[in-house]
């Protein structure tokens, strides 16, 4: 059980699904809170997460162990075509975009379909690095509004693509 004595650490684990983060509080006594033989002490209030007694890294390796689904293509293109179809809509009505609209849709679209292609594995692996990648490149291409098309793409992809996917799998 745990003592008047005893520490409370936070550890941050990733909610991948909506990409936020919530805190789990840990309890530890002081004299163990270092040592590999610390053991974590489970009342109503905290949550264990102590996979072995030996090596609590355990629960950090077998969560980068996970594998995830490998795409699927059907899936992939029919999700970049509703993609396409919302950008040109959201994007069309900014004026920030003037007659660039469709160049700006075209490679945000391009970015995601190849994301889609050949990394998203179903929930949990909605990465930010082709959205920057989006706005990157529209910026490079001297083209405006290349954070507006970014935030727009994001937007649409955490509200939309892991529960899609789910609906696809039926799940």
């Amino acid at each position: 059980m745990a003592t008047a004595s005893s520490l409370i650490i936070t550890s941050r684990i990733p909610l991948s699904s909506s990409l936020k983060w919530v805190s789990i509080p840990i309890l530890r006594s002081p004299n163990n809170c270092y040592n590999k033989q610390s053991s974590l002490h489970r009342t109503p209030s905290t949550y264990s997460i102590n996979p072995t007694r030996r090596n609590p890294k355990t629960l950090i390796v077998r969560a980068a162990e996970y594998k995830f689904p490998d795409p699927i293509p059907e899936f992939a293109e029919a999700e970049t075509e509703k993609f396409r179809d919302h950008l040109i809509e959201k994007l069309s009505k900014k004026d920030v975009f003037e007659d660039s609209v469709d160049e700006v849709v075209e490679i945000c679209t391009e970015i995601f379909a190849k994301f889609m292609n050949e990394e998203y594995g179903g929930p949990g692996t909605l990465l930010v690095d082709p959205f920057w990648e989006m706005a990157d490149t529209i910026n490079e291409s001297d083209l405006p509004g290349g954070p507006q098309a970014a935030r727009a793409a994001v937007k649409w992809a955490q509200d939309h693509v892991d529960n899609d996917w789910k609906e696809w799998n039926g799940n």
